[in-house]
Formats: C-alpha cells, sequence, structure tokens
C-alpha cells in the first residue's frame, strides 16, 4: 500500500471539504507549534484524525497543555520565526527572539509613582525617544500634572507632544512597545491595561525598591532600547491567567470571551454571560481569602469540574510562574520559572498540615466555589487589585491566557531569572563551606603514629 499516496488523497480531499463548509473542526486540539500558524497547523494534525463525510463535527477531548500563546504584540511586534527544526512543543527559551513587523512608532511610559528619585530618569528617556527615536509618546493622564514635570521650563516641548490616556482607556493598537520606570509594580500595571488582548513588548528598567521582573540598568537606557527597536532581542513569554467570577455554578464549558473554532485563526467576540461579574487577566496570581471574616475559609476546589479538595484556612492562591516567586513563594510554594507552562496552588495557612501547595499543567481549567453550607463569603484579589467579594454559591473560573507578556531581557532568559534569584531574593546566598587545611587533610582518618 502506498501510505504516500493514500495521505495526498485523504489530505486533498479533507481540505477541499473544510473550504467547501462540509466539514466543521473544533481546533482547540490541534495546537500549533510556537510558531506556527494555525492553519498550518490544523492542515497538519487534522486531516488523518478528522470523519470524511457531510456535516461532520470533530470535538477534541481536554488537552492538560497550555492555549498556544498569541505571537503577536501589539500592532506591530511579534515572535522572530524560526526554521521548523527548531519547533518543538515545549517552546526552546533560546529560540523567542522580538523581532518588528514594521518599524515601532509609539511606545508606552510607565514610571513609579511618588517617588521623585525616577522624575529626572524619566525626563531623560522620554526626551531621547522623542527628539532622537521620533516616537510618539504615550503618559498616563496624572504625570503631566506632576510639579516637577510642569515647573521644568525645559521640559515643556516635550510635555505639549506626549499623548495621555485614564485607566479603562483601550489603548491596544495605540502601542507599539512598553517601558517602565521603577519595580515590579511597574509592570503589573502595565499588564493590568491590556485584559482584552496582546500586550505590547515590555522593557523594564530597575528603578524600584526589590525590581525581580525588572533586569535592565538605567545608566546604559539608550544602548538598551536601541538593540530592542532593531530586533532579535531575547523575550520571556510571562503567561497570565484568566479570571471569570460568576454569580452562579453555570459556566460555558468553553472560553466565552471568543471563538476558536475557526480554523483560521480568526477570534469572534462573544457577549459575555449575564451571570459574569468581574474578568480580568492577570500576570502574578488570583488569590481568594477570608478577607474580614473571623471564620476560616470554605472554598470547594475543582479542576476540570472535578472535585479536588476543599480548602479550609485562611484561603487560596493561584499563580502564575511568574508569580510564584511572589506572594505564593512567601506561603512556602517552590519558585517555577516563567517558561514552565504551569499553574500554582498555593493554600494559605492551611488547617491540615497535610496540605501542600501543587502545581498542575497549564491546561487545565479551574474553578473555586464558595458553598452554600460555607459559615461566610470569601474575596477575591487580581494582582493585588479589584478587590471583589464572593457570596455563597458564587464560582470563580480560572484558565491560561493566551496573551502572556513579552518581557524583554537583558541577557536571555535563563541567565536574566537566576540573576534575579540571586540578587533580589538571595536564594541560596550563604557562606561557603572552609576546605581543610594541608595539614588536617593529611591527618584525616589517621592517628599520630601513622601519621609519623
Amino acid at each position: 500500500m502506498d501510505e504516500s499516496g493514500d495521505f495526498s488523497r485523504i489530505y486533498e480531499r479533507g481540505m477541499s471539504l473544510v473550504e467547501e463548509g462540509n466539514v466543521s473542526l473544533d481546533c482547540d486540539d490541534f495546537r500549533p507549534s510556537s510558531l506556527e500558524s494555525n492553519t498550518d497547523c490544523c492542515r497538519r494534525r487534522s486531516v488523518g484524525q478528522m470523519m470524511l463525510g457531510p456535516r461532520r463535527v470533530i470535538r477534541r477531548g481536554r488537552s492538560i497543555y497550555a492555549p498556544t500563546p498569541s505571537t503577536t504584540f501589539g500592532p506591530k511586534a511579534c515572535l522572530k520565526k524560526v526554521p521548523a527544526s527548531q519547533i518543538m512543543h515545549v517552546t526552546d527559551p533560546s529560540s523567542q527572539l522580538l523581532t518588528w513587523k514594521v518599524n515601532a512608532l509609539s511606545v508606552l511610559v510607565i514610571k513609579k509613582i511618588y517617588d521623585e528619585s525616577v522624575i529626572e530618569p524619566f525626563k531623560a528617556l522620554v526626551t531621547y525617544l522623542s527628539k532622537e527615536k521620533n516616537l510618539v509618546i504615550f503618559v498616563e493622564a496624572g504625570v503631566q500634572k506632576e510639579e516637577s514635570i510642569l515647573n521644568d521650563d525645559h521640559f515643556t516641548s516635550i510635555r505639549n507632544k506626549m499623548k495621555t490616556f485614564k485607566e479603562g482607556d483601550d489603548i491596544t493598537d495605540k502601542i507599539d512597545f512598553i517601558v517602565c520606570l521603577g519595580g515590579d509594580g511597574t509592570l503589573l500595571y502595565a499588564s493590568s491595561l491590556f485584559q482584552e488582548g496582546s500586550v505590547p513588548p515590555v522593557m523594564a528598567f530597575s528603578l524600584g525598591s526589590l525590581g525581580f521582573l525588572t533586569p535592565f540598568e538605567f545608566d546604559n537606557y539608550q544602548d538598551s532600547i536601541n538593540a530592542v527597536l532593531k530586533g532579535n532581542s531575547s523575550v520571556t513569554l510571562r503567561s497570565r491567567l484568566n479570571s471569570h467570577i460568576y454569580t452562579d455554578d453555570n459556566i460555558p464549558n468553553n472560553n466565552h470571551n471568543y471563538d476558536h473554532d475557526s480554523i483560521f485563526g480568526t477570534e469572534h467576540k462573544l457577549p459575555d454571560p449575564p451571570n459574569l461579574k468581574v474578568k480580568f487577566q492577570v500576570l502574578n496570581e488570583v488569590v481568594i481569602d477570608r478577607g474580614p471574616s473571623p471564620y476560616l475559609s470554605n472554598l470547594d476546589l475543582y479542576l476540570d469540574n472535578r472535585h479536588i479538595t476543599t480548602v479550609q484556612g485562611d484561603g487560596l492562591i493561584i499563580s502564575t510562574p511568574t508569580g510564584s516567586t511572589a506572594y505564593a513563594a512567601a506561603a512556602g510554594a517552590s519558585m517555577i520559572h516563567p517558561n514552565v507552562p504551569a499553574i500554582m496552588i498555593t493554600p494559605i495557612c492551611p488547617h491540615s498540615l497535610s496540605f501542600r501547595p501543587i502545581i498542575i499543567p497549564a491546561g487545565v481549567e479551574l474553578k473555586i466555589m464558595v458553598p452554600p453550607d460555607a459559615r461566610h463569603t470569601a474575596w477575591v484579589s487580581h494582582d493585588g487589585r479589584s478587590r471583589q467579594e464572593i457570596h455563597k454559591g458564587w464560582a470563580v473560573r480560572i484558565t491560561t491566557s493566551i496573551y502572556p507578556v513579552a518581557c524583554v531581557c537583558r541577557r536571555d532568559q535563563i541567565s536574566d531569572w537566576f540573576d534575579s534569584l540571586a540578587e533580589c531574593l538571595h536564594w541560596n546566598v550563604r557562606q561557603r563551606q572552609k576546605g581543610f587545611t594541608k595539614t588536617c587533610a593529611i591527618n584525616n582518618g589517621k592517628s599520630e603514629s601513622e601519621s609519623d
């Protein structure tokens, strides 16, 4: 039997049925590799699996793998394409290089608030980006009103060129890349501004208190920015979590925000269901706790609609690998490299010594419910913001988002992370054990007579 000939005939017949609309494919199970288009993915994987015939529908089983992240960041940035030989099901971090489809024209500059030490670096950076790079500068509306900026006559011409926005404005298609001046909070805030789609690539300068997520030093900011605008910079794709709060247990089976049935990757925005109370994308973690209540939290935890356990304690932390070095680490969780596709579940002061943190695949769906017999309500916060009370019978649905945050690396994905562990968290920092002296080494394990 000529297997190659049979495959070709099946392929041609199958794709003709797809194009004629006689076969519907649910593409969530046919995951493309890291930089493969949805179209190529489905053509490659579906032909041998689909059922040929009029209006036959293929439904997927649930996958343990994370949803394939979007490889475009804002209107102009994307991941650089790599040869097919380098494409892996689990993306090699070294292949994640930022490139530009067209030259960047706009930049969002976010600076740390209430810190006068950031004012002068902010002015220098914005002046350079405006005069030397001819970029359109976006800043928060409150920045232009700060006294240190208003009272600087030399900065007036630059200030008048800056465009402003308020939190809640849709700036998704206006920003080509982001520059953060401050600590980790500025990066979390930048992520929170892009809730409905992809996040432009982020370059973070360490001008804050900790700086675990801010690898760049400001001293060489011009060279660093030039390298990023030139392209081919290493980026770390930091996954985010979708958090949806529902007022009852009637939760859609699939992600209701977008219709992913199209094999050509076209996203169709669907209306929110009436029982959806809050939706948010987080970079660090979703925290469900007891709030001001004096009673233990009583939370039912489900994984892919299967009841796993009932949480009794102060609460629960659901974190990304990026968030594993934040609140979760303080609560005793392991630290996960951001390239690992995973979700961390960490109890907060559980009323059981055997309830340890666990790591689960990034592709699963979590549901946390406040049971009807709970003594009190619970509270949810998203990256420390948008705190919301959840009542008895309410549910929180958490999945991995397809829109990660592309953080530009100073060196590479591995070196930057371990540098941050050592410099910011002092991971495994201790005085090195002293070796034996030469005399002790010779006499080790021998009597004095034997030594003589």
